[in-house]
């Protein structure tokens, strides 16, 4: 039924992410799928990674040990953005596509008053993409 599945992660809260982690894995192994991990950084250093290479290399780590831990294919797909929270919706968009991922899981807050205002990002995701999305809440 699915044969890519596209994951965004957020590296900077990496311990908040089991469970959508999970989902992903089982996922991926029950139907036999590809997992492309899709991260944003800047240019600038940050907590994570002091320069985009490092951020790549992080990520592509990151992707192999979820995929030997998990018993699944995986990949990495950074993204080096000019500012990684405005510009973040219209990347994970434009990944869904260049990847042609069928299928995303990605971690999601649980909605709150300002959602009323600004959509999340896997809100953002789901409302404009035409692979199936699922959010995966941290409870």
């Amino acid at each position: 039924m699915f044969t890519h599945i596209m994951a965004p992660v957020d590296l900077h809260h990496v311990d908040t992410l089991d469970r959508a982690l999970k989902v992903t894995a089982d996922a991926a192994k029950h139907y036999g799928a590809k997992v492309t991990f899709v991260s944003a950084t800047n240019n600038e250093p940050s907590d994570v990674a002091h320069s985009p290479e490092e951020f790549v290399a992080k990520l592509s780590e990151f992707a192999k040990t979820q995929a030997e831990k998990g018993g699944f294919d995986a990949e990495a797909h950074a993204m080096v953005l000019h500012d990684s929270r405005a510009d973040l919706d219209n990347a994970l968009l434009d990944a869904v596509k260049e990847l042609d991922a069928d299928l995303v899981i990605m971690a999601s807050h649980d909605p709150n008053f300002a959602d009323h205002f600004w959509s999340s990002n896997g809100g953002a995701v789901a409302r404009h993409s035409h692979a199936s999305v699922m959010l995966v809440r941290g409870r």
